[in-house]
């Protein structure tokens, strides 16, 4: 099976695995939960989810990089957990107090078809649901206790919504370049941070291998934003499947701005080399050492 095959089959077991954790659409609050949902289902690479069941294997050793039904009852829940806090991430990015953008992997964002309201309170309420979601995990108690831990730490005020709250703040503005790298190591890289770090401490692998991957994730997290960056520009969008020229419309300073197109895929594959470089020393699993490297040739 080629990787593109290996990929497409991961990315359908893993939407499965993360639909069976997704509410119920009853009650008063149904409204909520269908844009919970709607939000979840609506397409997804599902790359967060898929890099924590690549570190998990890969800390294991795992000769057949399957997982048994012990390990689906370890991280499945984290697994969900990480999908659903992206997806609240997405929805709060595309409200019309952040990027105001109407459509989101080729459908209409879920602030436009529920109302800014329900657009507002179903990114809370998924980043909340994630915990309870992670929390349903068999793993030990140690371990689950940690894992929960990062997740918080990446998503929260020293993570993710760090990175966001600089990244609003210095909208329309002259970010330095550090500010800028800061953005996008916190915005964007720390849930692959958070996903190759929990996938690790799942698998109980050493301290020292944890603080590898999270080296690894923070290379393929500046990899990864940098090419958002091209593909704003170079992509179409029937491809990227939300409006192209959004970050200049919205009066953003981009990598491109500082560097330029020609070194900005030099710095995309100066990150994406070092971050397999070092995945590479931890063990052998092909499938995440592809993985990587789609990343930089993705169109979407």
């Amino acid at each position: 099976m080629d990787f593109k095959e290996q990929l497409k089959n991961k990315t359908q077991i893993v939407t499965d695995g993360i639909l069976k954790f997704l509410p119920e659409e009853s009650g008063f609050q149904k409204t909520i939960l269908e844009a919970c949902n709607y939000s979840v289902i609506n397409g997804g690479k599902r790359l967060r989810p898929i890099m924590i069941e690549s570190a998990y294997l890969l800390c294991c050793g795992r000769a057949d990089k399957e997982l048994n039904e012990q390990d689906k009852r370890n991280i499945l829940p984290f697994m969900a957990a990480m999908e659903m806090i992206h997806s609240s991430s997405l929805v709060h990015d595309d409200l019309p107090c952040m990027d105001n953008d109407t459509l989101r992997r080729g459908v209409p964002s879920t602030w436009a078809k529920f109302g800014e309201d329900m657009g507002t309170l179903a990114g809370d309420g998924l980043m909340i649901y994630a915990f309870e979601t992670a929390s349903k995990s068999e793993a030990a108690p140690e371990l689950k206790s940690k894992a929960i831990e990062i997740l918080a730490k990446k998503t929260g005020i020293f993570g993710m919504i760090g990175g966001q709250t600089v990244d609003v703040q210095l909208t329309g503005k002259q970010p330095t370049k550090e500010q800028l790298e800061f953005i996008y190591k916190l915005k964007t890289g720390a849930l692959i941070e958070g996903s190759f770090m929990i996938g690790a401490v799942l698998a109980g692998a050493s301290e020292e291998t944890v603080a590898k991957l999270e080296e690894a994730a923070d290379c393929i997290g500046m990899a990864f934003q940098i090419e958002d960056d091209i593909l704003d520009v170079t992509s179409t969008e029937a491809e990227l499947g939300k409006p192209i020229g959004s970050d200049e419309e919205n009066g953003k300073i981009t990598w491109l701005t500082y560097y330029g197109m020609e070194k900005s895929r030099e710095d995309v594959e100066k990150y994406t080399n070092r971050a397999i470089e070092i995945v590479e020393e931890i063990g052998d699993y092909p499938f995440l050492t592809e993985l990587l490297r789609s990343l930089v040739n993705r169109r979407s």
